[in-house]
């Protein structure tokens, strides 16, 4: 047969493939870095309407939730406790009040939540009218804790910590087991049942 006596072509070798060099390297890299560069600006344009805001409706009302917030002055390291919670008793007796007593220091994240709910409404009104508010700066809980004692706070279970005194300094409530200590997780509802149940 015809097909039995032809002679087959040889076949070329294959070529080894060379290595790239380093021109074609760096050529490789400057088009995924184009590509990379120009899926990222088409991403970018797609998504052009800005988010909504989240507004106070809409966000949980704690002070937990605020995006900016600076630290106030709040316990004064020069005062002294003893001669204020005198001279706020004399004044209670005066204007018929009861004393409220807020162990604490401004490196407390709670006790600066505390400050900031006890000046929103309602209990702006309630402290005002009912109370008169005495800070007690406890350092880093080494300081005046004779008068916490006194006033039955332990301070080891957390601050801030409340104690409520007649006009008379008879404590009528003290905050023994630190229930306002995790003050940033709880609301300014919390605060104002408390006032409600303590006010002259």
């Amino acid at each position: 047969m015809l097909f039995r006596n032809a002679k087959r072509k040889p076949v070329a070798p294959r070529r080894k493939a060379e290595p790239l060099t380093l021109g074609s390297m760096i050529g490789l890299a400057a088009v995924c870095l184009l590509s990379m560069g120009g899926m990222l600006l088409w991403t970018s344009r797609q998504s052009t309407k800005p988010a909504a805001p989240i507004t106070p409706q809409a966000a949980p009302q704690t002070a937990a939730s605020a995006s900016v917030f600076t630290a106030k002055n709040i316990y004064l390291e020069t005062a002294h406790p003893t001669e204020e919670i005198a001279a706020a008793l004399v004044a209670a007796k005066r204007d018929h009040k009861r004393v409220l007593l807020d162990f604490g220091g401004d490196w407390c994240g709670d006790c600066q939540v505390l400050d900031i709910y006890f000046h929103q409404p309602p209990n702006d009104r309630l402290l005002g009218d009912n109370f008169l508010l005495v800070h007690v700066w406890i350092g880093h809980e080494d300081a005046n804790l004779g008068v916490a004692e006194k006033y039955g706070v332990p301070i080891k279970n957390g601050v801030p910590a409340l104690a409520v005194l007649s006009p008379e300094g008879k404590v009528l409530y003290a905050q023994a087991t630190g229930e306002f200590r995790d003050m940033r997780r709880m609301d300014a509802a919390s605060v104002t049942e408390f006032l409600e149940k303590w006010k002259s």
